[in-house]
């Protein structure tokens, strides 16, 4: 009797195209197992991004602005939701495989610092063998889950993670796909906190983007997802040359007007000093990592095993533990 990965599996036959990656011809996992009766290879990694602990963390870490007063400002989980859900509606319109592309979309923050790209850039100048959130996410899913096991995923959905961010020539649709709704997502998502913020305003877009790409939220998030459904093709996944140039201006109005805006970043000061003093501690008294990170201290070093353990901390615990190691605990006189 047939199961259901296989009727699975045979309807992607159907509806994934050429240019896409059918589950049955994944490359596999680093550590081979036996098939899932009930879901394909890459169902299976959604369902263990989503269970991971790594995931969870990211409703506690910031995506742009620090500390926000206010219920409404995206996370670094509301951004991942954000990227994988348009990321999936593309991957649909262009016959290729959801499933992967939620696993890569789910996936591909996972290794992201407290406190944003400022915690990013914190790290990366403390760290002597500096620190790339999009290598961080992949080593997650290796190495750091599940007590050191790792995620085992597919081979298609760690390159994915692991090449979110630039990309590189042998990379899948799917993965493709992702790292060009990573950007749709995060300056759209990034304008409507930015204005929510009083930061901005949506006259404030250059002329280009509001003529090409539009003012309100959801109409640009549907042109530019509109223009690349339609400019994709022959295995080739991206904007038409109008709407890329709009989409880079965008993106160079967002880093002058918001991503260095000294209201949106004027306590990313701050975030050096935290990261700092509590990596310090840690490399001088490594003997007081937990007990995973202990191990690691021993196999890779201690600064890989502190690395990994601030870099895995939520916005709150990091500022927790430097409180708790340099400031005085109150007492009372009995």
């Amino acid at each position: 009797m047939i199961c259901a990965r296989e009727l699975r599996q045979e309807q992607e036959r159907i509806i994934v195209g050429t240019n896409g990656v059918r589950s049955e011809d994944s490359r596999g996992r680093l550590i081979a197992e036996e098939p899932d009766p009930l879901r394909t290879c890459f169902q299976r990694d959604v369902d263990r991004i989503i269970h991971s602990k790594s995931f969870r963390r990211l409703k506690h870490k910031t995506q742009v602005f620090l500390q926000p007063e206010g219920d409404h400002y995206r996370t670094r989980l509301t951004h991942t939701l954000e990227v994988t859900r348009i990321a999936r509606t593309i991957s649909r319109a262009l016959l290729l495989n959801e499933d992967l592309t939620e696993a890569i979309g789910l996936g591909h923050d996972l290794g992201h610092t407290p406190f944003g790209h400022a915690g990013e850039r914190a790290l990366n100048e403390i760290y002597s063998q500096g620190f790339r959130h999009y290598e961080q996410s992949h080593r997650v899913v290796d190495r750091l889950e599940k007590s050191g096991k790792g995620l085992n995923l597919c081979y298609e959905t760690r390159m994915g993670i692991l090449h979110h961010t630039h990309g590189t020539d042998d990379d899948t649709a799917e993965a493709t796909v992702v790292r060009l709704s990573d950007r749709i997502a995060y300056i759209n998502h990034d304008t409507d906190d930015a204005i929510r913020a009083g930061i901005l305003s949506e006259n404030d877009l250059p002329e280009l983007v509001r003529e090409r790409i539009g003012v309100r939220y959801s109409e640009r998030i549907n042109n530019i997802i509109m223009d690349l459904v339609t400019s994709s093709a022959n295995g080739k996944v991206g904007f038409s040359p109008e709407m890329a140039e709009a989409v880079d201006c965008f993106h160079k109005f967002m880093f002058d007007a918001v991503y260095k805006n000294p209201i949106a970043k004027g306590e990313e000061s701050k975030v050096k000093n935290i990261l700092e003093g509590i990596w310090e501690y840690y490399v001088k008294s490594p003997e007081k990592l937990p007990e995973g990170y202990r191990r690691i201290a021993e196999n890779e070093g201690v600064e890989r095993a502190v690395c990994d353990y601030v870099s895995g901390m939520t916005d709150d615990y990091a500022m927790y533990q430097f409180g708790s190691i340099f400031i005085p605990a109150a007492w009372e006189v009995r």
